[in-house]
């Protein structure tokens, strides 16, 4: 049989790079301009523009396309440039609410003004620790407040002397005892009356005694009582003294800051607020002030009579006490929660680590004697704050690895609102206290970058289309034309310069627009993975140097592919090595029934290799169908077992439109243990079927890969050129006999960009390569047998491989057919 027809040309094995035609526009790398933007994106660009334009809620953006195809940078890029253009944000403050202090309110200013307004209330603070002080210490103030202390002294003496002068006329004297408490001593002329002598007296003289001493004791305590109310006067004077005074100094020093700030009513109502707050806690600023009493602990008659600072410590009692905080000034700072001043255009945030605490800021705690405080200067922003007003780029990836990030950042996007509010406030049972910043209006576009697993992931979410209704989506592969290989090269050019590396002449360009296709796997197509592309112009780049060539030649590019490859294959040397010492029984010569080699690919991520297996098939007589044994043993993923179901539906319609098809056909993979998933080996799977059924052995010196439907086409599948590089090398080391080669699907010969040892073998008519569109070209190729098609009667002609199969179910049939005891007999 000539199987020439199927042979596919060698000039169609490879989509040659031509140095005339298709670099015809440049000498080197070095004559083309450097790349700007994206490369072959059109979609992925218009897209983003579009997204980026929209300002309605909701049109935020998720760039979705595979590793490696520069969606992170060129969204980082084109962010950047049309952020320039914008307006800078406002800057953004907390600040004290002195009404609760938990709280805090949160003021805009423009940009660069909110760092002037901290160091404003800096300034502010510093001034008033110089100024209060000062007042409190002028003769002004003193005279005043002694002033005040004078009339209570005069008020207290002029009260004691009456209560003395009557205790003298009715024959007391009045003295304070060691417990505090005053006494009314009788006196016998000018001498106190001792016990034994006040025991002498009779009982009448001793009852006018004690009248005499309780109308004394009444009166002392209705002066006292006086007295009291006269130091509680003088104490309140003194807080209006002090309250005045203090309200004196930060009046026309915030009345500047008033002038300065006045652009909003909560900024207003602030800046009001703090004259009063100042004076009603000036004692913060006196540093120097002694700490008093409260003012209902009254001095005593004695104390106003024996000295004078006696009684001026009683009057001071109106000073409030310090409060318990380690800077009480602090009330009066300003937390600068988001600076913009050094911003030019909009911000650009790129949060690399987007856990929740990155991403929305937190509230922080100061530990001291096991317990734990907090205000409103300890309130740190976060990602999406400092983006507020411009763009905030992440990573799906990142993003999903924290399992609160994701809910928050919908939450905010949704109510349009930044609020700080640590992990697990909402889920404490006991409430604790902490603080509750007002929230930040939220004006941010938020774009997430990611694959196609994580955009499927968050998809699943409902109120993930109503948020990201801009998908930008990287292609990962753009024409082979001569635009798309002129950006190449220029992407080539960016990068040599960038790097400062040696440029490539239009061999070595050449080759990398070779492996620009054969990463695609197409030979029409350039693949947009750079980051592959460009990790083979560093290391050609790197042996160029090594050799002091001018420019980074072909040599330079096939070697550094191959080191890549080197350091990548281990796993498929090894299995090779094993194949070659027959630990894994695969054959490349001879013919048997039932039996032939397919093809399959490891994906091991940065690396793919294609492998040879030995399929086999037993059929017997049955109604078990086909069985497939990795199906059987739940090795078989869902792919491959509907492979060998339409196999099945294929043989029912040849095999068995007038009878049943007696048959049980077991197929596997032999040799392999690992699973199987796809459906590129079920037209293998179904040769060896139809090898076993007609008897008709299978040519071992060539492999086969291809998917199949139900009516015996064969179908395009994936990895072409690995496999075919697989079964080569397998037949390279055992020996190229000259017959051996490879069966694909004729839709796949435009994928194929095979390396050049195998050129080099089918140019010499070492190796080849074969296409097939059908089951029937297929089985006639591998057996060398006619696949045979039906007569006007139905039936196959003679001999072929269909009208052997069906003459062997039909004696299935018969005996089948036939009653036992008949068969026995």
């Amino acid at each position: 049989m000539n199987t020439d027809k199927y042979k596919i040309p060698l000039e169609k094995l490879r989509k040659i790079c031509n140095d005339e035609d298709d670099l015809d526009f440049c000498g080197s790398s070095l004559d083309v301009p450097a790349m700007e933007g994206v490369i072959g994106q059109d979609r992925a660009v218009r897209s983003m523009q579009f997204g980026l334009s929209m300002k309605s809620m909701g049109y935020n953006l998720f760039v979705v396309g595979p590793q490696g195809t520069g969606k992170s940078t060129y969204t980082q890029t084109v962010v950047t440039q049309r952020a320039a253009g914008e307006p800078e944000p406002q800057d953004w403050c907390y600040i004290n609410n002195f009404t609760e202090w938990d709280k805090p309110y949160v003021v805009p200013l423009p940009a660069g003004q909110g760092r002037a307004f901290q160091k404003d209330m800096d300034k502010l603070i510093a001034d008033l620790k110089l100024a209060i002080p000062k007042a409190f210490e002028g003769s002004e103030y003193e005279q005043k407040k002694e002033a005040i202390i004078q009339k209570v002294r005069d008020k207290m003496a002029a009260l004691y002397g009456e209560i003395e002068k009557e205790a003298q006329g009715s024959g007391f004297r009045i003295k304070q005892v060691a417990t505090g408490r005053f006494l009314f001593i009788p006196l016998k002329g000018d001498d106190p009356i001792s016990a034994e002598d006040y025991e002498k007296l009779s009982e009448e003289e001793q009852q006018d005694i004690d009248e005499r001493r309780g109308r004394l004791a009444k009166k002392f305590d209705e002066a006292m009582h006086e007295g009291q109310q006269v130091e509680k006067q003088a104490g309140e004077q003194i807080v209006e003294l002090d309250h005045q005074t203090a309200l004196s100094i930060a009046e026309p020093l915030v009345k500047v800051l008033i002038d300065k700030y006045d652009g909003t009513p909560r900024m207003l109502e602030y800046l009001e607020r703090i004259p009063r707050d100042i004076a009603d806690h000036q004692q913060f600023f006196r540093i120097s002030a002694p700490a008093a009493p409260q003012p209902e602990q009254a001095s005593t008659p004695e104390d106003a009579e024996t000295t004078e600072e006696d009684s001026t410590e009683m009057i001071e009692s109106a000073i409030t006490s310090a409060p318990e905080d380690a800077d009480p000034l602090t009330r009066y700072k300003v937390n600068l929660f988001v600076n913009n001043e050094k911003c030019s255009g909009a911000p650009v945030v790129i949060e690399s680590n987007p856990y929740y605490y990155n991403l929305f800021g937190k509230i922080e705690y100061k530990t001291q004697m096991m317990s734990m405080s907090t205000d409103f200067t300890m309130i740190k922003s976060g990602a999406i704050h400092r983006a507020n007003g411009g763009y905030l780029i992440l990573q799906a990836r990142d993003l999903l690895m924290d399992p609160f990030t994701w809910d928050a950042l919908k939450k905010a996007l949704k109510y349009k609102r930044a609020v700080v509010e640590n992990i697990g406030e909402q889920y404490r049972f006991i409430p604790t206290v902490t603080l509750k910043p007002e929230p930040i209006p939220l004006d941010v576009k938020v774009i997430l970058i990611g694959s196609p697993l994580y955009y499927m992931i968050l998809s699943t979410d409902e109120e993930f289309e109503k948020l990201f209704k801009v998908k930008v989506d990287f292609d990962m592969e753009m024409d082979r034309d001569r635009e798309n290989i002129r950006q190449y090269v220029s992407f080539i050019s960016a990068q040599c310069q960038r790097e400062n590396l040696k440029h490539f002449n239009k061999g070595a360009l050449a080759k990398i627009i070779e492996f620009g296709s054969r990463i695609a796997g197409y030979q029409k197509k350039l693949s947009t993975h750079f980051n592959q592309v460009s990790d083979i112009v560093l290391e050609a780049a790197a042996l160029a140097d090594e050799e002091g060539t001018e420019f980074v030649e072909a040599i330079h590019v096939d070697n550094a592919i191959r080191n890549r490859k080197y350091r990548a294959n281990m796993l498929e040397e090894k299995l090779q090595e094993m194949i070659l010492q027959n630990k894994i029984l695969i054959n490349t010569a001879g013919s048997v029934v039932g039996q032939l080699n397919g093809l399959f690919v490891l994906d091991l991520y940065d690396y793919m290799f294609g492998l040879p297996a030995r399929i086999t098939a037993r059929t017997y007589m049955g109604r078990g169908g086909v069985i497939n044994i990795e199906r059987e043993t739940e090795m078989s993923g869902n792919i491959h077992s509907k492979g060998v179901l339409t196999l099945a539906g294929y043989l029912g319609g040849k095999l068995a439109q007038e009878r049943p098809m007696g048959l049980t056909a077991q197929v596997t993979f032999e040799q392999l243990y690992e699973g199987v998933e796809g459906d590129s080996a079920s037209s293998a799977e179904l040769y060896a079927i139809l090898s076993s059924l007609s008897g008709v052995p299978l040519k071992q010196n060539i492999a086969v890969t291809g998917s199949l439907d139900q009516l015996g086409a064969i179908q395009p599948i994936g990895g072409a050129t690995e496999k075919i590089e697989g079964f080569f090398d397998i037949c390279s080391a055992k020996g190229l006999t000259g017959d051996q080669g490879v069966v694909i699907p004729s839709l796949n010969v435009d994928n194929l960009m095979l390396k050049e040892e195998i050129l080099e073998a089918v140019k010499n008519g070492l190796f080849h390569i074969y296409a097939v569109s059908t089951v029937e070209e297929g089985i006639e190729l591998l057996t060398g047998v006619p696949a045979g098609t039906p007569g006007k009667n139905g039936k196959y002609s003679k001999g072929s491989i269909f009208y052997l199969a069906d003459k062997k179910l039909q004696a299935y049939n018969k005996i089948m057919e036939t009653p036992q005891s008949q068969a026995e007999a």
